[in-house]
């Protein structure tokens, strides 16, 4: 007992050396990739003034052309008709020529080395973005690698019998986390990043019209402002209550998609949410909830972001031994033959039916709108 006790103790400590070493790791990598950005915007910008100093020079250069082929002509009508002219104009068209050739040739030169030193920035940007997003990616790992030892590990050695085990159930966090963070980094992305960068121009084009124009035509676009600043907010909202609402787990599943639909329903109000429960009001395993609601949800944001429906039907079936799903809007549709099969969001929903052994099938077409049906088995599961 007393060496049962003893290994764990060393394992304790084998892990929490493990824990500090990875965590140095992670900031050392961390710093290289800010490190790297910081030198990515600074190249970026070099770059720019070199690209603008290139065009500029090529200009010039074009222009200088011209003048050594007509001082050329002129010096060769010159040497042609040598008794025509006099010494002093003859001297003049061969310095002409001659300083003209001079600048071009200056010219080219100045060319070559600015686009050398263009290509060559361009690759050097190329390998910083690569290390870059190598970085991202080994940070994302690493947190995801101190997470998984930080959490009950230690407590699940009798738990975990063989290596099989403790690898399968590693690699199921890793690859949970990684899409919730993928799903949460898309929604950000094309949600307040994108309405904050667009608050930002328009706050520069107030200032502008403000200026320029009037004051009056300054409040009508700050007023168009606030709804944008408005929906941003929403977006902000609606991404925390994705990340997990709470009524799933106190309610259930019905109770808590009428007050999601409804509250969605109320901000777009030029669509319309139809939502119906025919089969038992029951609460089912959490995550059979959690993984159903994640899946309408997804449905219904489609149907508002590229759809552009009016009306949004959803339709909930729970029986004994499976529940059914039907999603159906009136929108614009889609062409599934060229919708990319790596589509992220329906990519993310087939992964989830198929963790629940169940099936999905989407049927959509261009300007008939899109329909979605789900069926999970859930007889004899806990």
């Amino acid at each position: 007992m007393g060496l049962r006790k003893l290994d764990a103790n060393t394992l304790d400590h084998i892990l929490e050396s493990m824990i500090e070493t990875v965590g140095s790791s992670k900031d050392e990598i961390f710093r290289i990739g800010e490190q790297c950005r910081h030198d990515y915007e600074t190249i970026t910008d070099e770059l720019k003034e070199v690209k603008r100093m290139v065009a500029l020079i090529i200009h010039d250069g074009d222009k200088l052309e011209t003048k050594v082929r007509f001082a050329r002509k002129r010096l060769s009508e010159v040497s042609k008709h040598f008794k025509d002219y006099t010494e002093a104009e003859v001297r003049q068209a061969y310095e002409v020529a001659h300083k003209l050739q001079m600048e071009l040739t200056m010219n080219r030169q100045q060319e070559k080395q600015l686009r050398e030193r263009r290509d060559d920035l361009e690759r050097r940007l190329i390998g910083l973005s690569e290390t870059i997003e190598r970085a991202g990616s080994l940070v994302s790992q690493i947190s995801v690698v101190m997470n998984y030892m930080m959490s009950d590990i230690r407590q699940m050695g009798q738990a975990l019998e063989n290596a099989k085990q403790k690898q399968d159930f590693g690699l199921k966090i890793i690859e949970a986390q990684e899409e919730e963070r993928k799903r949460l980094s898309r929604e950000i992305h094309d949600g307040p990043a994108q309405m904050l960068a667009n608050v930002m121009m328009r706050s520069d084009l107030i200032e502008k019209i403000y200026k320029e124009r009037s004051g009056e035509e300054a409040i009508a676009e700050i007023r168009s402002l606030k709804k944008m600043v408005r929906s941003a907010l929403y977006e902000v909202r609606r991404i925390i209550y994705d990340l997990r609402p709470m009524a799933l787990d106190d309610l259930g599943l019905v109770p808590t998609l009428k007050k999601y639909l409804q509250t969605i329903e109320e901000y777009h109000k030029t669509t319309k949410i139809q939502f119906v429960n025919i089969g038992e009001d029951r609460r089912l395993p959490a995550k059979y909830e959690v993984a159903l609601f994640r899946l309408i949800q997804e449905s219904v944001q489609n149907a508002f972001k590229h759809a552009n429906a009016n009306l949004i039907q959803v339709k909930l079936e729970i029986k004994n031994c499976v529940i059914s799903v039907i999603i159906k809007d009136d929108g614009n549709g889609f062409d599934q033959e060229k919708t990319k099969p790596e589509s992220f969001g329906i990519l993310g929903m087939k992964e989830r039916v198929e963790l629940l052994d169940g099936e999905i099938s989407i049927d959509s077409k261009v300007g008939s709108g899109t329909l979605v049906m789900i069926q999970v088995p859930v007889a004899n599961r806990e």
